[in-house]
């Protein structure tokens, strides 16, 4: 709400923002600027009471640390996480303890949802001598992590690039989105809602917790403009389709809605396009439905992007993705020997800059981290066999 700029914002008129932009909900992720935490204040658990009954404003936690990666913690329900970063070079906090992980048990005491969020400008490689210190493939194998903004303050594109190795590896991982706007400082990364998710919930009055809810079962789609919506067999996005062995023909519809003119609407299914869908026209209308063969496990998802910015979409480029549509058949696990041999290479990248890593406040802290990079990388390792 408040993060460096020239204004003072309220939640009050961070309320009207969201009324402009058509919001239900604003997740309000009070953050450090530095050693000061601008809205500290303002965090509580429940409603903000400058909530309205059609609109609600929850006053969440972003822990910050550009280390181990960004965090958001969702719907904490007793208290704000304290110091609110780690890893910060010359300072009391440098260690590299507490991990992302420690902070994702914590939050989930206190039943929050944890989503890794703004994650990747490029996609990384374990190979190249460029600093790799992202926890995200970690904490996904660990159990510890709920849902990724695909879309936010980061490379849609490449985000998902990520996202669909770490789906190719079995695990059940949602889209979120987060603007990341400052939203007293809107220059720097735009209005709020630029990113935004949008979750199936039961009809009735806005309320967290069904939200959140089908955030964690992945019923949701993430855009920056684009609407979306995709079914797959008898299921719906978040869905498991239980096919048997063998090829199946699975019948598909989609369809988009868009502010701007689209370039590319996709089916992918474990990482590969699997359909093309015709855009004609003002290439901002789709409706479609076919056939598509199934012959293993994995997951598809629905998405529309195009090649540059457009318009009024205030982003890199017009992006929207669903979460996947889960595949079971003839009961086979998802398994990929080289995405997981990806992540095996991203955390030895991890424990050799860990073990190297000068400003331990203990032995103990140490052999934690060590641990649990190595438990990670033991989940990875068994794929690739």
């Amino acid at each position: 709400m408040n993060y460096a700029g020239a204004y003072r914002n309220t939640p009050q008129h961070l309320v009207q923002q969201g009324e402009a932009e058509g919001f239900d909900i604003i997740e309000d992720l009070v953050v450090n600027k530095e050693v000061r935490v601008p809205d500290i204040a303002y965090f509580r658990v429940g409603h903000d009471p400058a909530s309205k009954p059609d609109m609600l404003l929850m006053q969440s936690q972003e822990y910050h640390t550009s280390y181990w990666g960004h965090l958001g913690l969702l719907n904490l329900t007793h208290n704000f996480l304290l110091s609110g970063y780690a890893v910060y070079p010359h300072t009391a906090a440098a260690s590299l303890y507490p991990m992302n992980a420690d902070i994702a048990d914590l939050a989930h005491a206190q039943g929050a949802l944890v989503g890794y969020v703004h994650p990747f400008a490029t996609v990384p490689d374990p190979s190249s001598p460029t600093p790799l210190t992202d926890e995200l493939p970690v904490d996904v194998a660990m159990g510890k992590v709920d849902y990724i903004e695909v879309l936010g303050f980061s490379d849609h594109k490449s985000t998902a690039e990520v996202w669909y190795k770490l789906l190719n590896c079995g695990f059940h991982f949602p889209t979120g989105a987060g603007t990341d706007a400052m939203a007293n400082f809107a220059s720097l990364r735009g209005p709020m809602g630029l990113s935004r998710v949008y979750a199936v919930v039961p009809s009735g009055p806005t309320d967290i917790q069904r939200f959140l809810d089908s955030l964690r079962h992945g019923h949701t789609f993430a855009t920056n403009g684009p609407l979306l919506r995709f079914t797959l067999g008898d299921q719906p996005i978040g869905g498991e389709l239980k096919l048997p062995t063998g090829t199946s023909q699975v019948k598909f519809f989609v369809a988009m809605r868009s502010i701007v003119p689209i370039d590319h609407l996709e089916i992918l299914c474990n990482g590969s396009v699997m359909r093309e869908i015709a855009l004609s026209g003002n290439r901002d209308t789709a409706d479609a439905q076919g056939i598509l063969p199934i012959s293993k496990s994995g997951w598809c998802l629905l998405r529309a992007w195009n090649d540059k910015a457009e318009l009024p979409v205030l982003d890199l480029y017009p992006y929207a993705t669903t979460s996947p549509i889960y595949i079971s058949a003839g009961g086979k696990p998802v398994r990929s020997a080289q995405d997981a041999a990806y992540f095996v290479a991203w955390i030895d990248r991890l424990s050799q800059a860990a073990n190297n890593y000068p400003d331990w406040r203990s032995p103990a802290e140490k052999q934690h981290v060590l641990k649990l990079l190595s438990d990670a990388r033991a989940t990875y390792l068994q794929q690739t066999r």
